[in-house]
């Protein structure tokens, strides 16, 4: 199969020209290996079961003999030796060029394990599954980025060409890239499957050494998978759990940390500005994972299941858009949150890019909930305007855009200025 490009291949290459190294992070089996190898000039990979053993040795007695070769030089699944760490730092400081090294890893190393942060030298990008977009299902009509430069962009007319039917596949499938090579639905939707099963089988245990029960990982995981996109309280999950398996918060915080090291779980956290009295902000995290998959997986789903049930795959379906704008956003240095207070008001997403500007987002899976989502979006407008009159010393930008997020096929701008986009029209 042929390598189906990255948005993260733009982000990629503008690191390797600013840094002597950089670490690619995220989920296994999202790509990071592929992609670093379309730039790297020579590959170490340390998982490659007829060197490990030796390759061990080498990191033990003389490390520096392993970050020989042409540069930059690849060293995937640089965590089994976290002694590299150090020494790729020591070897950029020494050869004071640019693009040296690139590593990568499927799960966040404990930092005890690392002399030094790599400030400077090493650089950390994270890495997600593939979008839409990068999947060839949107059409990449409309630019998150050219909607925030063009406020006047035209966007009315434009249609996304993915039923909901293939969108509803498209989340059971997920972003993995090993799925778009096979050749029927069922193999496409068992990698996902399998991507579960070996989270909870083997990479739970062999991040840390750590023996983890994999019946009560899955418990967790369908608990998170039951309450992705909402703001579920960790004793919530935590009672969710314990109707099968009992367990206490200590060892609930231990599993949880160790999914989150594995880029599974990837909660999104609150935005908090001041716009009503502090005590009326919801700041917990609104649970996320990596990929709308891993939900549908854990959950035993299907899609001829999820075709029949639109409110449960509303939830998903946000996961989606999540992971999608995640993807689109990148190199435009983002932040996601989201809004959430007492009063019911809220925005599902607040994407903010590095110089300021930031939307407010709603994701709504029909047509008939839109309403619902656009009058969300300007009362919230509307809340940050009055306190800005209220509070003229303290001023908060307003919302750059406001956009909905559809599962529907047709894109138009609201007379209020509410932009309803498919998300099959999104792109970088």
């Amino acid at each position: 199969m042929d390598y189906l490009k990255r948005i993260f291949d733009g982000q990629l290459s503008d690191y390797l020209e600013a840094f002597g190294a950089v670490l690619i992070e995220g989920p296994k089996w999202c790509g990071k290996t592929t992609t670093a190898i379309q730039q790297a000039k020579s590959v170490l990979k340390m998982q490659a079961n007829d060197m490990l053993e030796a390759t061990l040795k080498t990191v033990q007695t003389k490390p520096s003999v392993l970050l020989r070769g042409d540069t930059p030089r690849l060293i995937d699944e640089w965590q089994v030796a976290p002694q590299l760490w150090d020494a790729v730092r020591d070897e950029v400081d020494v050869r004071g060029e640019t693009a040296q090294f690139i590593l990568t890893g499927s799960n966040a190393v404990d930092k005890k394990k690392i002399m030094h942060s790599g400030n400077g030298r090493i650089a950390r990008l994270k890495m997600q599954t593939m979008s839409l977009w990068e999947s060839g299902e949107s059409n990449g009509a409309i630019s998150l980025k050219e909607l925030f430069d063009n406020p006047e962009a035209d966007i009315d007319g434009l249609q996304s060409g993915l039923t909901i039917d293939e969108l509803v596949f498209a989340a059971c499938r997920g972003g993995w890239p090993a799925s778009l090579s096979r050749s029927t639905d069922n193999a496409k939707l068992l990698v996902a499957k399998n991507y579960f099963t070996t989270v909870c089988e083997s990479d739970m245990q062999n991040i840390d050494g750590v023996n983890r029960k994999p019946d009560l990982i899955r418990a967790i995981l369908r608990s998170y998978a039951r309450n992705i996109s909402t703001l579920a309280k960790k004793s919530s999950i935590i009672a969710d759990v314990s109707a099968t398996d009992n367990i206490s918060d200590t060892t609930f915080d231990d599993y949880l940390q160790a999914l989150k090291r594995l880029f599974v779980i990837q909660d999104i956290e609150a935005w908090s500005p001041a716009i009503r009295s502090k005590t009326a902000i919801r700041s917990s995290v609104k649970r996320g994972l990596a990929d709308p998959s891993i939900a549908v997986a854990a959950l035993g789903l299907s899609p001829n299941r999820l075709i029949t049930d639109m409110l449960s795959f509303g939830f998903i379906f946000e996961c989606l858009c999540a992971r999608d704008l995640k993807a689109y956003s990148m190199q435009m240095g983002t932040e996601l949150h989201y809004y959430h207070d007492r009063y019911g008001l809220e925005s599902d997403f607040v994407l903010h890019i590095e110089d300021g500007r930031y939307a407010l987002i709603e994701c709504k899976l029909g047509s008939r909930d839109i309403e619902e989502g656009v009058a969300h979006l300007l009362q919230l407008k509307e809340l940050i305007r009055k306190y800005n009159n209220e509070q003229p010393q303290i001023r908060l930008r307003e919302p750059d855009l406001l956009l909905v997020l559809t599962g529907g096929q047709l894109a138009y701008r609201r007379q209020d200025g509410v932009c309803v986009i498919p998300i099959g029209c999104l792109k970088p």
